[in-house]
């Protein structure tokens, strides 16, 4: 006989479940280092036998585990398919060409907003922040090592460019998902975007352009040598932008990303084969899952080195605990608790944006998925737009600085694993750098207190 929860959660249990679990992550990764899977598993466990004394049946929190890791099927295949497309890419010298010609077209005083705006057009164009930071991004952080960045600042930019692109394409799952869930035309919502994307990013190339020089950059001798380098070791060709034109062009025609990914790893490995026929077939196969080491005995071991599926097992592990913690309270009641609870503190327009972004924030905290973020939060507050008859072009940019923009920003997200999983960064180091994803939620709440709140003063009470 299955035992029930006697009454649903209440708001003081879900306020000190989410406490408990800042507490016990902030001080066991920040303070103690640990790897996040740890903590994840220890609040878990915890939660998981306080659902079994509030009466929840295990089958019911083991089904909850399921629909929590459920979401991150897609993304966790996407993960191995990302550490073979480096593997590949690094092997074949696809990476190696476009750090090439980025460090012949690219100035050291401008590279930081150049890689905004560069990762910010190829994200524009194919619709997939995850793309864009796992192939343009790499090359672009492998250039910022060479002109002397330290690699959380680049990745600060290569993130915030790709999430920039993101915002404003036309072909982003997470644009079509948050006018899905609106109810709002795409074209319009692009539009609504542009309004808070458009300064963040002007303010984030401003303060990039501001951060100038680092003091130990790399005079321009050390970087000719590293690019001579890379072109003694690896064949350096336009031929070899083929596996990137590939991807790009796919994408661009939204195929979905996992035969993306394919395509792009089957290209490279063809020309890596034709260009090394006497590459065993075994050897391919313990590149593939181990990545690609260089062995040049030079300065370019370091930076076109990695990739490989047992690169990346690490961070979908990750995703299960996170994933798995994020099913448990949203079947317990936390998530949906807390979320109600801040509906009563609606009480005008401005309070009506501040709210939703909150809560996407929160869903992305306590849950890591960017997709419950948008889709929860979207769901609650849908009516509270509508019965004041406030257009849903707000609460459609609302989901999508509080609710996709902010799951870079956290470490245990599917979005914070995969930037420090793929760029090879601790997410403590670059999440301060990373400008665009503060300032878009940041000036979204701003003009839903100015801007919105004038437009439909006294419709919300």
């Amino acid at each position: 006989m299955k035992l029930k929860a006697t009454q649903p959660m209440r708001l003081w249990e879900s306020i000190g479940i989410m406490v408990f679990m800042f507490l016990v992550l902030g001080i066991l990764i920040i303070k103690y280092q640990m790897a996040p899977q740890i903590p994840l598993l220890l609040v878990f466990t915890a939660l998981l036998f306080y659902g079994y004394l509030r009466h929840f049946s295990w089958d019911d929190m083991f089904a909850g585990v399921v629909e929590g890791i459920t979401p991150g099927i897609i993304p966790i295949m996407i993960f191995l398919l990302i550490g073979l497309l480096v593997a590949t890419w690094l092997a074949t010298g696809t990476i190696a060409t476009i750090m090439v010609i980025g460090i012949q077209i690219l100035s050291v005083r401008f590279f930081l907003p150049l890689a905004f705006i560069i990762c910010g057009l190829v994200g524009m164009t194919i619709g997939s922040a995850f793309t864009t930071i796992s192939t343009i991004g790499i090359a672009l952080l492998g250039i910022g090592h060479i002109f002397g960045f330290s690699a959380p600042l680049t990745a600060g930019a290569i993130v915030s460019g790709a999430f920039f692109g993101n915002n404003m394409s036309p072909l982003s799952d997470t644009s079509n998902l948050t006018t899905s869930i609106a109810g709002v035309n795409l074209y319009q919502h692009l539009k609504n975007m542009a309004y808070t994307a458009v300064p963040a990013a002007f303010i984030t190339i401003l303060i990039y352009l501001f951060a100038g020089v680092p003091s130990g950059a790399t005079n321009p001798d050390k970087i000719m040598t590293m690019s001579k380098a890379l072109s003694n070791n690896f064949q350096v060709s336009a031929w070899l932008l083929l596996p990137m034109m590939m991807v790009l062009f796919l994408a661009w025609i939204k195929v979905p990303a996992i035969p993306t990914l394919l395509a792009g790893s089957l290209t490279a490995m063809i020309i890596f084969i034709i260009g090394h026929p006497h590459f065993g077939l075994g050897k391919i196969g313990t590149m593939l899952m181990n990545g690609y080491h260089a062995h040049f005995g030079d300065a370019t071991d370091v930076i076109m080195s990695g990739g490989g599926i047992n690169g990346m097992l690490s961070s979908i592990s990750l995703i299960i605990c996170a994933l798995a913690l994020g099913g448990l309270l949203i079947k317990m009641g936390v998530v949906n608790t807390l979320i109600n609870s801040i509906m009563s503190l609606v009480s005008r327009p401005g309070n009506l944006i501040l709210m939703t972004s909150l809560s996407g924030i929160g869903v992305n905290l306590l849950v890591g998925e960017q997709y419950l973020s948008i889709i929860l939060p979207g769901s609650a507050f849908k009516q509270a737009y509508q019965e004041p008859n406030i257009d849903l072009k707000y609460l459609s940019r609302t989901l999508a600085t509080g609710g996709a923009d902010i799951n870079a920003l956290v470490p245990w997200g599917v979005s914070g694993i995969f930037i420090a999983g793929t760029l090879g960064v601790n997410p403590f180091q670059y999440i301060p750098l990373a400008f665009y994803p503060y300032l878009n939620p940041l000036i979204t709440i701003i003009l839903g207190y100015t801007f919105v709140t004038w437009k439909y003063r006294g419709r919300v009470k």
